[in-house]
């Protein structure tokens, strides 16, 4: 993980957290939601709840004006600029290609970030300690990701060498996290690969090619396009044998080998405290960004079956669950 001013980020935090008062009595705040998903998708009921328990209700003193892109990532923008023309008094975006469109739709609107890679590199704060800008919230990745996923595997699937890594060089942030898992493989002695997939029909063509090389493994990498395809990409991975990781919290749960991920639980009840920290009369380029504390490793034993491998004991006393 980047350590750069974690020290800093953690004490400001402390500092910031009574900011956190009561809501405001007869005000209605609106908040804008960029996300993939629609308000009842399990993923966000942490958000939901950590705003109850900040006393922030939808219909008594909040309202949501919810846009989902149904994992199209090309409808942010759009979907961006229908908010800032509400003038809502927060925006939440879910992840880098949410966060960018809201980037370019306000410089005004507080921004909160839920799952944000690399928010430096992508462009969205000067630093953790201070963001300086209209964006704050939460990242999930660190310089050292990377590595700690594809070491995963390694020793997971000791006779790996040679990896595909496929990515989505459509949406912001992602040729960032590609060039670095690259790096990271060759520092382990593994031979990668990178596969790009700019569209649906790129999958199948993507898993041919790593069929043609024959790769011993593959990373998937996050993006709308894994959410909106991710049983069909989990089946082309175990049609075409090969063991797949993820940092992805459900990509064990669709049938995929491996996921090693923060846990979505804390990002979002901790987004629900940026936003009520900033309709307290926080400025998102004083707030921190958190980067993640926690970690999950799920392993498929199902899948590593069907695949004729044997997981090792270490990684299965390592993993937090256990999917049989």
């Amino acid at each position: 993980m980047r350590r750069t001013g974690l020290a800093v980020v953690l004490v400001l935090n402390i500092i910031l957290e009574p900011f956190a008062s009561e809501a405001q009595p007869g005000k209605v705040w609106r908040i804008g939601v960029l996300s993939a998903l629609p308000p009842e998708a399990p993923r966000w009921q942490p958000f939901h709840e950590g705003l109850r328990g900040l006393g922030y209700v939808e219909g008594r003193n909040i309202a949501f004006e919810w846009r989902s892109s149904g994992g199209r990532a090309e409808r942010f923008p759009d979907l961006a600029a229908e908010l800032a023309r509400l003038k809502v008094d927060v925006i939440v975006a879910g992840d880098n290609p949410a966060i960018t469109a809201a980037q370019k739709a306000t410089k005004t609107i507080p921004i909160v970030m839920v799952l944000a890679m690399d928010p430096i590199a992508s462009g969205f704060a000067q630093s953790l300690a201070r963001p300086g800008g209209n964006i704050t919230g939460m990242t999930v990745q660190g310089t050292d990701l990377q590595s700690k996923i594809l070491q995963i595997l390694k020793e997971a699937v000791p006779a790996t060498s040679r990896v595909g890594i496929l990515w989505f060089p459509t949406e912001p942030g992602r040729e960032v996290q590609a060039k670095e898992a690259e790096v990271a493989a060759r520092a382990l002695g593994l031979r990668p690969l990178l596969v790009e997939a700019r569209n649906p029909g790129d999958l199948d063509k993507g898993f041919a090619a790593m069929a043609r090389e024959k790769l011993d493994a593959v990373q998937i990498h996050p993006s709308q396009l894994t959410f909106a395809h991710r049983f069909r990409i989990a089946e082309l991975a175990a049609k075409n044998r090969l063991p797949s990781i993820a940092f992805i919290p459900w990509w064990a749960e669709v049938g995929g080998l491996l996921s090693y991920s923060q846990k979505d639980k804390d990002q979002y009840d901790r987004a629900a405290h940026y936003v009520v920290k900033i309709l307290n009369g926080a400025k998102p380029a004083d707030l921190p960004i958190e980067q993640p504390t926690r970690f999950e490793l799920k392993v498929n034993l199902k899948t590593a079956k069907a695949l004729g491998l044997t997981i090792p004991q270490t990684i299965i006393l390592q993993a937090d669950h256990v999917i049989e």
